[in-house]
């Protein structure tokens, strides 16, 4: 299975709560910060619900 990295650079500060639960099931509670999780569809789907508060990165290896 492929890794992404996962990285928050926009508040969630006034955004839904179902968004900032879904940062917190990927593991974003701070700013910048940065987590590697495998690239399954449950993942992809939560990135999609996220994508204009995060950066997502293809980590080979």
């Amino acid at each position: 299975m492929k890794k992404i990295k996962v990285t928050l650079v926009k508040s969630p500060i006034d955004r839904s709560k179902r968004q900032k639960l879904t940062l917190q099931a990927l593991g974003l509670n701070k700013m910048n910060s940065t987590k590697e999780v495998e690239a399954t569809p449950q993942i992809l789907g939560m990135v999609n619900k996220v994508n204009h508060l995060i950066t997502v990165e293809e980590v080979e290896g």
